[in-house]
């Protein structure tokens, strides 16, 4: 394929590295990571401050595990003997984040809200707040690398590969990583334990946080019917049967089989049913028989305008691309489009591809960008 190769160049060591006493900030959320973050800043004799930021104040319910991630914070901050400055991002995030998650579900897509937090509150409002306070610097607690190659700054995966955390990271501006460290980039999770237990950390076998922020633990469906209303439809196979009633297209996912609740049909087979398609115009949900349904399956994916963390290709290459965290690098092309986005054909067909999820790119161990998923097609 045409540009094989075209970001391989060789990385080498940071020529800008903070010298020892420079003020660093770290955005400490009161977990493990962000802990042993600090940890490894300040045994490195950084002048190191925690920084804990609330993205979302509303807990009518209990989910919300701000005001206890807080005291988490509060604790390893004078564990470790840094100053902790705490600060409120809600309105940002409900008007940059929020906002944004409420109008792709509402128009039948599946967003991630975690890219964008990325981008405006942790890497942006939040970068822009450290400076205020006098960082020279700004460090996370994100499983991924930074370095400098030839056309200049690098993000790389973390060598721990099943940790890896460059997917959400893909959408922040470049020159934003100028300025940033991730000291867990070259450590595995047992590794970030083992840290925190010998130093003390309070916090050394907190449970990992687990999906998106604002809703928590939370059933997803009750936490979205607070904000989205629902509009009943057809639930239709792709000849036309009606098997059921669906919620509001907003409710379900492509790929989904869980909570359809149209259970056994008479006069068809015993296979679970698996949501393939939407079709707003008909506010249908429209459902297919087997797991491997050939209805699921895209070999070819287009984006809306695409972030490059490297300088933009002039022609086509050859990559690997995930459309889903955790999901293993997938072999394609990738094709310029004259919108700014991409075209990825895919050497095997890819399950259940989901508009308004991210495809994001690799060349090797380096992520080239990403894009958020417009279309899908069989070829």
């Amino acid at each position: 394929m045409p540009g094989a190769g075209r970001y391989n160049s060789a990385m080498t060591t940071p020529s800008n590295s903070p010298a020892a006493g420079t003020t660093v900030l770290v955005g400490l959320s009161g977990g493990v990571d962000s802990a042993v973050a600090a940890l490894l800043l300040k045994r490195a004799r950084y002048n190191v401050q925690g920084l804990f930021m609330s993205n979302w104040e509303e807990d009518e319910d209990g989910y919300c595990t701000t005001a206890r991630d807080l005291q988490d914070a509060r604790a390893i901050a004078a564990e470790l003997a840094i100053p902790l400055h705490v600060v409120s991002f809600a309105a940002e995030y409900r008007q940059r984040v929020f906002d944004y998650f409420l109008r792709e579900y509402r128009a039948g897509r599946t967003p991630n809200p975690d890219v964008l937090c990325n981008r405006e509150i942790k890497f942006g409002v939040c970068l822009t707040h450290a400076r205020r306070l006098g960082a020279a610097w700004f460090a996370t607690g994100h499983y991924a690398r930074l370095n400098h190659s030839a056309d200049g700054i690098a993000l790389l995966k973390s060598r721990d590969l099943t940790k890896d955390q460059s997917y959400f990271l893909h959408a922040v501006a470049r020159e934003h990583f100028e300025r940033v460290l991730f000291p867990l980039g070259e450590l595995n999770k047992t590794e970030v334990r083992g840290l925190a237990r010998e130093a003390g950390l309070p916090v050394f076998d907190k449970p990992d946080s687990t999906g998106i922020c604002f809703i928590g633990e939370r059933p997803f469906r009750q936490f979205l019917a607070n904000y989205v209303e629902e509009s009943p439809g057809p639930i239709l196979t792709y000849s036309g049967d009606r098997l059921g009633t669906h919620r509001g297209l907003a409710f379900y996912t492509l790929g989904q089989r869980s909570g359809l609740e149209i259970g056994g049909q008479a006069g068809k087979a015993e296979d679970p049913w698996f949501v393939a398609s939407k079709d707003l115009a008909r506010n249908a949900l429209l459902v297919v028989q087997g797991h491997d349904h050939p209805l699921l399956a895209s070999r070819a994916v287009e984006t809306e305008a695409f972030h490059w963390l490297a300088p933009p290709p002039v022609k086509n290459l050859a990559a690997h691309a995930k459309l889903r965290y955790r999901q293993a690098d997938q072999p394609c092309e990738v094709i310029i489009i004259d919108n700014q986005g991409v075209r990825l054909n895919f050497t095997t067909r890819q399950r259940a591809v989901t508009p308004g999820q991210f495809a994001v790119l690799y060349e090797g161990e380096r992520c080239l960008g990403g894009g958020v998923i417009q279309t899908a097609s069989a070829a």
